[in-house]
């Protein structure tokens, strides 16, 4: 699934946000008491759910705190978590909180909320609504997944296998690379990295709810966050306030539907561009969508037989070079850039490839690393979905995957590899989620997603029981707060007013 859930410029770098300010959690008491919502919680719980958040300028206008949770819900003594919050206090008239989540997995709310505040939500929305942003357990200012320093990582993310892909040779260097990776994140990492799953995050979205003071979620989530938005639906029905998942991911597709409808999703995003590309005069391509389908793949084989070397010494492989190319296509604004990457890479330059993939990974131009999205989108997404280890399924699975996507797919295969030696077993069961019970919750799908295929929005709200399909027409990842004003109008409707839309809408 998606690892970066929003683009602003493929070539920029976004800046650190400012410093999180801590809150404090009073002393458990021995019997259940209110909270600030006025709810009876268990005596083990309710050290959290009556905690006093202490809110503290962090600049530009915002406010930041920090949450604790339990480190593991099923055992709340047992231990805590901390949650980072940043909040920008509505501009009018407050209906009360509403929580954003930009994706990922590993995807930064507090830098989502932070540094893009804008770009997050609509000026409708922060006028009637708290905007808060949170990293969820695992990520970034939270009590965080840690694994690799910076050179590692590089040696993680860009090194090149020496066996033919596909080979017994190369599921072995890639397994033990991730088995390594695995057990550099449970010695860093420590007790946290088996309580970052899906559920647990939910949970915390609970509780944030009810030290936020309300006594429903509202809430807006994108990309994997339509994950997290409908597992808390799921387990918390009844506090379901207004719910947007816009992007969403299919709750109940396996590991392997899901890296096959992405392949197919980002291979007709690369056919969108390349047939608007050929209408124009700085194309590099020239013929058809086809012959230019078949000249990228060629030129992903002929990288994979040689590599290219940047400045740097890094070198570009298939893998970086389909990096590369992906990341351009989560947004129409930003295909230009494909028209000079692949200009670059058939004169023999890797620099704009790398630079391009580096975006995607979050690396720096100094060679550090912006978050810890790639250590936390590894440790969630190995807790959440299942993962076997038979090589015959395996081969039988990455071959369909490029048959459905004959150009991106060869390379999308063998996912199982990445969390087969994973120091944390899953105990996931992939499953429909129908929240029944729930008030109307709003699905958004665009028909040109490439990292959330519009399949997955049209599955999410078939499943909800009070699930509501928004459809816009268009390309690029998720749609609220971007182009076009139907999907705005839409959910902002829905948010500030509770208009939820009559049967389908398209836009």
């Amino acid at each position: 699934m998606s690892r970066r859930s929003t683009l602003g410029s493929v070539l920029a770098t976004v800046a650190a946000s400012a410093l999180l300010l801590a809150g404090c959690v009073p002393g458990s008491q021995p019997s259940p008491t209110s909270t600030p919502t006025g709810e009876s919680v268990s005596p083990e719980l309710e050290p959290f759910y009556s905690q006093v958040l202490e809110w503290e300028s962090c600049g530009d206008g915002m406010q930041c705190a920090t949450a604790t949770a339990p480190l593991d819900w099923d055992d709340p003594p047992a231990g805590e978590a901390e949650l980072a919050l940043v909040r920008h206090a509505a501009t009018g008239d407050r209906i009360g909180s509403l929580l954003v989540n930009p994706g990922g997995p590993g995807g930064s709310g507090y830098d989502f909320v932070a540094n893009s505040l804008d770009f997050a939500v609509g000026a409708p929305l922060q006028e009637r609504f708290d905007v808060v942003g949170f990293d969820p357990r695992g990520v970034g200012r939270s009590s965080a997944v840690a694994c690799y320093d910076p050179a590692q990582m590089d040696e993680y993310l860009y090194s090149l296998p020496e066996s033919p892909r596909g080979s017994d040779a190369w599921m072995q260097e890639v397994r033990e690379a991730r088995a390594a990776f695995g057990a550099a994140c449970e010695s860093k990492t420590g007790e946290l990295l088996a309580n970052v799953d899906t559920v647990s995050a939910a949970r915390d979205l609970d509780l944030l709810r009810a030290v936020l003071g309300d006594e429903k979620l509202n809430y807006l989530g994108f990309s994997y966050g339509t994950l997290l938005g409908a597992t808390f639906a799921g387990l918390y029905p009844e506090h379901v306030g207004r719910l947007v998942l816009d992007g969403a991911l299919d709750p109940s597709s396996s590991e392997s539907d899901v890296t096959s409808a992405q392949a197919v999703g980002f291979e007709r995003a690369l056919r969108a561009y390349l047939e608007n590309c050929l209408t124009g005069e700085e194309c590099p391509f020239s013929g058809t969508a086809d012959d230019a389908l078949a000249e990228i793949a060629e030129l992903l084989a002929s990288v994979e037989a040689s590599p290219l070397r940047g400045t740097d010494g890094r070198q570009v492989g298939a893998d970086t070079l389909i990096t590369a190319i992906i990341y351009p296509l989560y947004s129409q604004q930003s295909w230009p850039a494909l028209d000079q990457l692949f200009t670059s890479v058939q004169f023999g330059d890797a620099d704009l490839a790398l630079q391009l993939a580096d975006g995607y990974n979050g690396r720096n131009p100094d060679g550090s690393y912006l978050d810890n999205s790639t250590e936390a989108f590894s440790a969630i997404n190995c807790l959440d979905y299942e993962y076997q280890s038979d090589v015959a399924v395996m081969r039988e699975k990455a071959a369909g995957i490029a048959e459905a996507a004959p150009i991106i797919g060869p390379y999308f295969g063998y996912g199982d590899l990445g969390c087969l030696d994973w120091p944390v077993p899953s105990e996931a069961e992939r499953a429909p989620i129908h929240a029944e019970g729930a008030a109307p919750i709003l699905v958004v799908g665009t028909t040109g997603d490439p990292a959330t295929p519009y399949e997955w929005s049209v599955a999410l709200a078939e499943q909800l029981d009070s699930g509501v399909l928004v459809t816009y027409d268009g390309e690029g990842h998720t749609a609220y707060n971007k182009s076009n004003q139907c999907v705005s109008d839409a959910v902002e409707r829905y948010l500030i007013d509770g208009v939820v839309p009559e049967g389908e809408t398209n836009c």
